[in-house]
């Protein structure tokens, strides 16, 4: 599991639970994609909720959930703003 802490200290990961998250304070949880199945049995991530693509097609609903969970570390978790970088 990733955190990321930003310049004013908020805390920034996907979601686990692997450790009680409200022992770092007031938590704000959004959905950053949906991972669900079309009508032929394949599966998509839509990162849409974040701006992203949408992933897929997959043969197995953990592929969709692993390809996911690789785009948003990579381009989401990893956008949180450095120091001087703040967003509005």
């Amino acid at each position: 599991m990733h955190l990321v802490v930003d310049p004013l200290g908020v805390v920034h990961c996907l979601y686990e639970e692997l450790i009680d998250l409200s022992s770092l304070g007031q938590l704000s949880i959004r959905r950053a994609s949906h991972v669900e199945p079309d009508a032929q049995g394949r599966w998509f991530a839509d990162l849409a909720p974040v701006g992203g693509p949408r992933l897929g097609a997959f043969a197995r609903r953990s592929e969709a959930h692993a390809a996911e969970r690789a785009w948003l570390e990579a381009r989401w978790l990893s956008a949180v703003p450095a120091e001087g970088q703040l967003r509005p």
